[in-house]
């Protein structure tokens, strides 16, 4: 009764709302993130940006609005990045992902925000942190336009992927912390060690001077480290691959699907 109820409500979605090929074909050549996919998860990635977009709210900053063009197939593209962490997923899985996703808000430039944080000695220290992108529990997912712009390739940074790991995140508590809701298959303590050691790793380059072999933001937070892990999972698959195995493993485990298997390959020496 509920598969037959599911497939009634599909057909009367596509009938109302037919799925936009062309539209689909150019948001896919503007980047080659969605490029590389093979052509049934492309097809599938499409049609579920399709239905991100009747059931999410996409804005644009009124300034933004006025000077900038978003077409059809930019929207498609925005909101096929985020789909992309679902994309192994079953449908049901994914909209429970994404149920504290209710808009997503494009801004003209990077913002600030006040932050205040206690170090270890118990003191508290605030100042201006400059943003790409930022999100909460039920808050709008907000994306920096020249972010978004510099989104969608191989170089292992990606905004709309990190703030909607962030609601990946957010699925099972108030803040982020590096722990989302994980499937049974998953031991949480396995989740942990790993995170752990990629975690050690990060903040021992740090402490040496030397590059981290991601993004060193991810050693800011253990909720930005997890973040910053699923931008590269997508984005730089055989980097994160060739520092972190294990942490790859794992998230292809969490994600069900290996983007190693259609990211093209990495430059040499990166």
């Amino acid at each position: 009764m509920l598969e037959r109820l599911r497939r009634w409500r599909e057909a009367r979605f596509a009938a109302r709302h037919p799925f936009p090929e062309a539209a689909w074909r150019e948001a896919r050549a503007r980047l080659p993130l969605l490029a590389a996919l093979p052509e049934p998860a492309a097809a599938r990635l499409g049609r579920r940006a399709w239905r991100f977009l009747h059931a999410k709210r996409v804005s644009l900053h009124p300034e933004l609005a006025e000077a900038t063009p978003f077409d059809l197939p930019a929207r498609l593209a925005l909101a096929a990045q985020a789909c992309l962490l679902t994309l192994g997923w079953d449908d049901a899985d994914h909209r429970q992902a994404f149920d504290n996703v209710h808009e997503v808000l494009v801004l003209p430039d990077a913002f600030q925000r006040r932050v205040e944080e206690m170090d270890e000695f118990g003191v508290m220290h605030e100042y201006d942190d400059e943003r790409a992108g930022e999100t909460s529990h039920q808050g709008p997912v907000v994306v920096a336009f020249p972010d978004l712009m510099e989104s969608g390739d191989f170089s292992g940074f990606n905004v709309l992927i990190h703030e909607f790991a962030h609601k990946l995140d957010l699925g099972n508590s108030l803040d982020v912390d590096g722990f989302p809701p994980l499937s049974g298959d998953l031991d949480p303590r396995e989740w942990h060690r790993v995170f752990s050691a990629v975690w050690d790793d990060l903040q021992a380059h740090l402490e040496r001077g030397e590059a981290p072999p991601i993004d060193d933001y991810a050693a800011s937070h253990p909720g930005e480290c997890f973040a910053v892990c699923c931008e590269a999972f997508f984005t730089a698959p055989e980097r994160l691959h060739g520092a972190y195995p294990e942490l790859h493993a794992l998230l292809v485990r969490y994600f069900r699907q290996d983007p190693r298997a259609w990211a093209p390959p990495s430059p040499a020496g990166a």
